[in-house]
């Protein structure tokens, strides 16, 4: 019996821990990892994956650290907002923290940073101060209480364009050539398609928070008829895209 008194203390502070980790992997949105990863890889085309350090650098950032901050700052401002939202405190959607783990996460988002904007200016050099600027300017732009794009539509959508910096990122980085200026288009139609998709999701919630959305303004049957719309321009671009790559082989 107090063997079992004794260790529970112990077992209780390992599942804190683990929930904590859970708390701040969630922050990161690993169910969108492999978009990410995705919109990073484009512009590399036949690069050596497995003797590329660099290459595997820019990865590990744009998975853990750069939605670690992307996403955490979204979570400390949204807390009122995500205790009324079903879809937090999941892999894909984010977490919904304790108001202890929001306080900490700022602090947490910085510290991870650091080493990857050392090992960034050591590979590309001063500029990257520039791509980081660029990146806290959208963040900032987005999430600033009361005037924030997120509750400014159609800016809460046309912000997410700012997601192409991993295309910059990924082409500074492993010194490859710029992508044409279609894929950034098609890149950034797909970054704003998708949020409207995960705004469509949250009408209810945000309806009931008072946030004004794209999605909240338009509604899901006006949005239904632009998103037909879109996917077909997308196609296009997609098809235009490959028919140039195709020339070009």
């Amino acid at each position: 019996m107090a063997e079992a008194a004794q260790a529970s203390p112990s077992v209780a502070s390992r599942q804190q821990s683990h929930s904590y980790l859970v708390f701040l992997l969630q922050v990161s949105r690993p169910g969108l990892w492999s978009t990410t990863s995705l919109f990073y890889l484009i512009p590399l085309g036949h690069v050596d994956f497995l003797h590329s350090g660099k290459l595997w650098l820019g990865l590990v950032f744009v998975l853990f650290p750069l939605g670690f901050l992307l996403y955490g700052v979204n979570d400390i401002v949204d807390a009122e907002n995500d205790s009324l939202n079903p879809r937090k405190g999941t892999f894909m959607f984010g977490s919904r923290g304790a108001r202890e783990q929001l306080a900490a996460l700022k602090w947490q988002i910085a510290a991870v940073q650091v080493p990857f904007l050392a090992a960034f200016y050591f590979f590309i050099g001063p500029r990257i101060l520039w791509w980081y600027a660029i990146l806290l300017l959208a963040v900032g732009l987005y999430n600033a209480p009361g005037i924030g794009w997120k509750g400014r539509p159609p800016f809460d959508v046309l912000i997410q364009a700012s997601y192409l910096l991993v295309f910059v990122l990924s082409s500074w980085l492993n010194n490859a050539r710029r992508l044409p200026w279609q894929t950034f288009l098609f890149g950034a139609m797909f970054a704003m398609h998708s949020h409207i998709f995960g705004e469509v999701m949250d009408i209810e919630p945000d309806r009931l928070t008072g946030r004004r959305t794209t999605a909240t303004a338009i509604g899901r049957a006006g949005l239904d008829h632009r998103g037909l719309s879109r996917h077909r321009c997308d196609l296009v671009l997609d098809r235009r895209d490959f028919t140039l790559e195709s020339a070009r082989l």
